[in-house]
């Protein structure tokens, strides 16, 4: 198989964005591995396989990629919100509740904010 020009790998990446809106992330996952082994640093294709990983269900994978974006932007709001859900998934809620907090004190959007519960005491049986 001849080596694919940079292009090639432009138009699976938004084919990816494309079969992820259409949810079929595997289909996305599939696309970006390629994409991905091509540019390990391209943090864009690192994020939506992330995403497309825990539209799958595949946590662990998820988390790992949630994680090397994080590693490359730390004040990635999206990143750390994304993260907190895999691990909410995951049954991890101390994990979870940082990364939602982190993501409320880096961009204090609505959701960000709900999700990071800063009205609650950490702990919910009323001990601090």
């Amino acid at each position: 198989m001849p080596e694919r020009s940079p292009e090639s790998h432009v138009i699976d990446f938004r084919a990816a964005e494309q079969l992820l809106a259409a949810r079929d992330p595997r289909g996305a996952v599939k696309l970006l591995d390629e994409v991905i082994a091509a540019h390990p640093e391209n943090t864009a294709a690192r994020l939506l396989r992330a995403r497309a990983f825990f539209a799958s269900a595949q946590l662990r994978a998820a988390e790992l990629e949630f994680s090397i974006v994080l590693e490359r932007e730390p004040d990635n709001a999206f990143a750390h919100f994304a993260l907190a859900r895999t691990y909410e998934r995951a049954a991890r809620p101390d994990q979870a509740r940082r990364h939602f907090r982190l993501a409320a004190a880096l961009d204090p959007q609505p959701e960000y904010l709900a999700a990071a519960r800063f009205d609650r005491a950490d702990g919910a049986d009323g001990s601090t």
